[in-house]
């Protein structure tokens, strides 16, 4: 019995999350059609994304704690990374980076209803089985660095089916975007996440949810033979400081 009750308020309270996430689009949908619809008024959306995000994450329980080692110059662009376990990290991505940026991430989260129609028109998208869509991606990207803003990837790909995995590999695109682009990498790390909002349905619980931006790491000079050490050097700063937390 008692499981059947927990189970009841674990849906209740997953329904409550999107609908957290739902009603101030809902709510602000004009303004966000304004501003999604010029590449030059992205800066005001970032700002709306930001409060957003703290509504749907208080909403839902959740209460942040976000360390900077590093503060993004205003004046740079940047490729923001951070290991990828949960539909919060969009929120806490867009809250703690601080800078405005722009997502390129899958196209599956195009079809979540309501979110997925302003993901589409705010972010790059791109289908990972398609080369030509993978090709587009460095196109587009380019065209938002050139206007000012900064690029988020979660280099992991996709989530891990497998919960036990601390950092599953990271793949070449966000390192060869910053490399292409002499931008500085930033690592960002999310501990609770996971453990938090996992994308397992019948798991998680309100509570902290921490995080560290760490210090950038440098690009220029670098060329694309050199993105497997950046690759493996950014996972690095992510996987030894989720170990050290578990530890």
């Amino acid at each position: 019995m008692i499981k059947w009750f927990r189970g009841f308020l674990m849906i209740l309270w997953r329904v409550w999350f999107y609908f957290m996430m739902a009603w101030p689009i809902l709510l602000l949908f004009p303004i966000l059609l304004i501003l999604t619809s010029r590449d030059r008024w992205y800066p005001y959306f970032y700002k709306i994304a930001r409060v957003w995000s703290l509504v749907v994450l208080y909403g839902s329980g959740f209460y942040l704690r976000i360390e900077y080692r590093f503060t993004p110059d205003p004046k740079k662009s940047y490729m923001f990374i951070a290991n990828h376990t949960s539909m919060a990290d969009i929120m806490m991505m867009f809250y703690a980076a601080r800078h405005p940026f722009v997502f390129v991430g899958k196209k599956e989260l195009q079809s979540i209803p309501i979110f997925g129609f302003f993901y589409k028109r705010a972010s790059i998208l791109v289908d990972r089985g398609d080369a030509k869509s993978r090709q587009a991606v460095f196109a587009r990207a380019q065209q938002r660095l050139q206007s000012g803003l900064s690029i988020c990837i979660f280099p992991e790909g996709l989530v891990p089916d497998d919960m036990s995995i601390v950092l599953d590999e990271f793949k070449d695109g966000a390192f060869r975007l910053a490399i292409e682009h002499q931008i500085p990498v930033v690592p960002m790390v999310f501990f609770d996440n996971k453990r938090r909002f996992p994308y397992v349905f019948f798991k998680g619980k309100p509570g902290l949810l921490r995080a560290i931006v760490f210090p950038e790491i440098p690009t220029q000079g670098l060329e694309l033979k050199d993105k497997r050490q950046l690759r493996r050097s950014s996972r690095e700063v992510i996987l030894n400081a989720l170990l050290q937390d578990q530890a």
